[in-house]
């Protein structure tokens, strides 16, 4: 038996993004975005709404980072995503989020967390969200193993739970991708 829901926006997992911007003074802004993915293998969309200073930032200096939310920094987090940078000028303080100048683009990476997207700007769709450019991916060493790989475990990246408007820690492996399905043939 099943129970129908209708619609609503729910897709599993949700991965907590944190787009990190510059106004046009050189300002640094974050805020919390649950809708956003990759487009293609070196592409990125968000959907922001127009009115959202982040997106005015992109489209003013036509760059952006996307790091992922993780379990330690739950807090500023959610807190970048409930305050406007339009209304809260000083909401990175608040936050305690510190940044640096990307080397790739014009945008800040945040420093707390460990792993972001550094993406250019390429343009809207016609929907108005924001299509960017992979163009570097960095990487705290604290998330990475001994061979310089990316740890799953030591990263623990979040994601937003819409049914309950909780965050949760993504976790286990149970599968091997591209291999355990062959068992089927």
């Amino acid at each position: 038996m099943r129970k129908n829901f209708g619609v609503k926006p729910w897709f599993y997992p949700l991965p907590v993004l944190i787009i990190g911007t510059y106004d046009e003074n050189g300002k640094a802004d974050a805020m919390n975005a649950a809708w956003g993915g990759l487009y293609q293998s070196n592409l990125v969309e968000l959907c922001l709404s127009e009115g959202h200073k982040t997106t005015k930032n992109i489209l003013k200096t036509g760059a952006f980072t996307i790091s992922f939310a993780d379990a330690q920094n739950v807090t500023p987090s959610d807190y970048v995503g409930i305050v406007s940078g339009n209304d809260t000028p000083d909401k990175m303080e608040k936050a305690r989020f510190t940044t640096v100048k990307s080397e790739n683009v014009n945008a800040p990476i945040i420093n707390e967390l460990p792993l972001a997207l550094e993406c250019e700007f390429v343009r809207t769709t016609s929907e108005g969200n924001i299509i960017g450019k992979i163009v570097n991916i960095s990487a705290d060493e604290k998330i990475l193993d001994e061979n310089g790989e990316l740890d799953f475990d030591k990263f623990k990246p979040i994601s937003f739970e819409p049914a309950h408007n909780t965050y949760r820690v993504l976790g286990e492996i149970v599968g091997k991708a591209f291999s355990d399905g062959k068992k089927i043939r």
